[in-house]
């Protein structure tokens, strides 16, 4: 088993996750599902979208309260798994 790293943010607190993807009918509803998987409590005022200039993406930006980083990252680690998702920041 590995060691938890260490992290420079301190726990709890706000991060925001900007997700994109290509601009389908589901995609924010499948980013929304898998961060909640991972932070149960996300509310819906918690979630803001931008479509590209062109629609052909959006970008979802969660702000989750983060309790630790072994949670960010397994955040990351499903949505960067997800075939819909193009980019995490």
């Amino acid at each position: 088993m590995t060691e938890p790293r260490e992290s420079a943010i301190e726990f709890p607190c706000e991060f925001p996750i900007k997700v994109m993807g290509h601009s389908r009918p589901d995609f924010v509803l499948r980013v929304v599902e898998i961060v909640r998987a991972h932070a149960p409590d996300l509310d819906e005022e918690q979630i803001t979208t931008t479509p590209s200039r062109r629609g052909n993406y959006v970008s979802v930006t969660v702000t989750l309260t983060a309790t630790s980083q072994h949670q960010l990252d397994q955040v990351y680690l499903a949505l960067n798994a997800d075939e819909q998702v193009v980019m995490t920041l």
